[in-house]
């Protein structure tokens, strides 16, 4: 049986507790749910449902290219992040990855595919699992792929614009393509000091990756999207994968998503808002907390069957131990609403009394 690792397997489940509440922490899901728009346009879309998709996503990509202000040729659209990911490593074939270390598995899991090897930044706890401008230096002669994930996964951690820049130059010299994986940066509330969509016209070795996914919440509905000014690198991952693999209800919800600027403007205050009650709440009961600027937080709890017993309260938290670099003591929880945080603070401190921390 294949051995699921990532967040969001609510399926393996069903009832935890005796009150029947399932509350999933263990994937970073925009907790405002869907958009009434998107619900909308998933529910008219069922009466296009019985054609083929457009295989070219011709009006998704004309209005991501408007949300995103690029030319409409920069975009390639997925089946979720994840699809382009493996698209990626098919259609560049490394010999040599960087990655962080601790970082999102799927792109390791996807270069290993084609035979790659990998090898780690390491990030360092002392440091709280920052990335730094050191990752630059190992960005050597024989790379073919470097995977930067901004803000990180699992720490919610950023690296500024300028750094990120730099290490764009430094792929170029060494004819490596950099794939920024931005995914979670629509959460933040300065955006344009982190994200560098505006630069890809400069360098034709970079791809943004994007994702409908968590900022939309639409996890279920597998929509994602690489940003890139290298046409023959796009063409490559057209051809990476089958041709319809966005569908009408994935093309029609995305097209949908983009005209929420109000719901997008409430997502960042209610996020940072709920984000700084959880911080504020696991340090009073004693974890190390990790700083994030994302919808997620990582901490460190030296009672590794918290996952476990929090399960008891039906309360699912991500465990860690799968990420290079950490292990069964540390855990990632999603940010959700303040009722669903309180909960998880007060069941925390129940698990605290009763001897666990």
């Amino acid at each position: 049986m294949v051995k699921l690792t990532h967040g969001g397997d609510i399926y393996s489940y069903g009832s935890l507790s005796d009150t029947n509440r399932l509350i999933d922490f263990s994937a970073n899901i925009n907790p405002l749910g869907l958009p009434e728009g998107v619900k909308q346009a998933f529910m008219k879309s069922m009466d296009y449902s019985s054609n083929y998709p457009d295989p070219l996503c011709r009006e998704l990509v004309k209005q991501t290219a408007l949300h995103e202000n690029v030319p409409e040729d920069y975009i390639f659209c997925g089946n979720g992040a994840a699809d382009i990911i493996y698209r990626i490593a098919a259609a560049i074939q490394p010999r040599n990855t960087l990655v962080t270390a601790p970082a999102f598995s799927e792109y390791e899991e996807a270069v290993r595919t084609v035979n790659s090897k990998v090898r780690y930044y390491r990030l360092k706890r002392e440091n709280g699992f920052k990335i730094d401008e050191g990752i630059i230096d190992y960005v050597t002669s024989d790379m073919d792929l470097v995977f930067l994930c901004n803000p990180n996964n699992p720490t919610g951690e950023l690296l500024d614009k300028k750094t990120v820049l730099a290490l764009a130059d430094k792929c170029k010299e060494s004819n490596c393509l950099l794939v920024v994986d931005e995914c979670f940066v629509d959460f933040l509330e300065n955006i344009q000091e982190f994200s560098i969509v505006d630069s890809l016209g400069t360098y034709d070795n970079v791809m943004v990756l994007k994702a409908f996914t968590k900022i939309y919440a639409m996890a279920g509905l597998r929509l994602g999207y690489a940003i890139c000014s290298n046409k023959g690198i796009l063409e490559r991952l057209a051809s990476a994968g089958q041709p319809w693999s966005v569908s009408v209800p994935a093309q029609q919800c995305g097209i949908a998503a983009l005209k929420e600027t109000d719901y997008l403007n409430k997502t960042r205050i209610f996020i940072k808002q709920n984000r700084e009650y959880l911080l504020e709440s696991l340090r009073n009961l004693g974890f190390e907390v990790f700083d994030s600027r994302a919808n997620y937080i990582l901490f460190r709890s030296e009672n590794n069957s918290l996952k476990k017993e929090l399960e008891k309260y039906g309360i699912l938290i991500r465990s860690c131990h799968n990420y290079v670099g950490l292990d069964n003591t540390y855990f990632r929880i999603a940010v959700k609403s303040r009722e669903d945080n309180e909960y998880l603070a007060a069941c925390l401190k129940k698990i605290a009394a009763s001897g666990g921390s």
